[in-house]
């Protein structure tokens, strides 16, 4: 029921700004920023087996249409989200999952200006992508100033967090010189499309938190899947919420010559 005791044209002015919100660019922008976060990547998938997302996600689309809007990408969102929380998608295997992080970056980029930091992210990611090809590993996504990579060979993927901090730090833009920090946890995240959710997946983002620039810290269940003789590893004190807590990380660095 529509209020009376609004003033004239109220609800035309109401509505006019809800459509404005609706099409903003920067809010929609901003939606789908928060759709690529999500597990999927900002992908909707459709199995094409009739299973309610499905036929939640086509009803959507047809709703919304194509046209660019906040009600379309938040119900998007959330179709995304059931789609992740409901997949029985999941790894062959054990997988080690690797995140990384610019050390200082937030600070460096407030003075830098635009395009140096667009210069550096764009080196950072093309460096990331050739390291982490070279061993086999999948990056996932990226998450701003760092990456999420996925490896099913636990030895590669410790050489690979080595060499991807060796390369980053002979970048060199405007006097910053980037640090990485590196965490990897090994266990069975659960796959969604080309991303992965789940408990293994948080303790390796909890762990590269804890990572110092040039450090690369990694789990006890990827040091007892490694070949230790190939690596030098040293107990490291770890504390996070959302990890268990008898949870032993280790500093790691490789034995080079073997």
């Amino acid at each position: 029921m529509i209020d009376e005791s609004r003033p004239a044209g109220f609800w035309g002015r109401a509505g006019g700004r809800v459509r404005q919100v609706n099409q903003s660019r920067r809010v929609v922008g901003a939606l789908r920023g928060v759709r690529r976060m999500l597990p999927g990547s900002g992908e909707v998938g459709f199995s094409g087996d009739g299973t309610p997302s499905d036929r939640v996600a086509r009803l959507m689309l047809q709703v919304a249409g194509d046209r660019p809007s906040a009600v379309r990408e938040l119900g998007l969102a959330t179709v995304q989200a059931w789609q992740a929380l409901t997949s029985k998608g999941a790894t062959d295997g054990a997988v080690t999952i690797m995140f990384t992080d610019l050390v200082g970056f937030s600070t460096w980029a407030l003075r830098a200006g635009d395009d140096q930091v667009l210069r550096l992210l764009r080196e950072f990611f093309d460096v990331t992508d050739d390291v982490v090809g070279g061993y086999g590993g999948a990056v996932v996504k990226s998450l701003g100033d760092g990456v999420m990579v996925a490896f099913t060979d636990v030895d590669k993927a410790i050489e690979a967090a080595a060499a991807l901090g060796s390369a980053v730090s002979a970048l060199n833009h405007d006097g910053y010189r980037p640090s990485l920090r590196v965490g990897l946890h090994r266990g069975w995240p659960r796959k969604v499309g080309k991303d992965y959710i789940g408990v293994d997946v948080n303790i390796a983002a909890r762990v590269a938190d804890a990572a110092s620039g040039g450090e690369v810290l990694v789990t006890e269940q990827v040091l007892e899947a490694a070949d230790r003789e190939r690596y030098v590893a040293r107990s490291r004190r770890f504390r996070a919420k959302g990890t268990p807590k008898d949870l032993a990380v280790f500093t790691v660095v490789p034995r080079h010559g073997r």
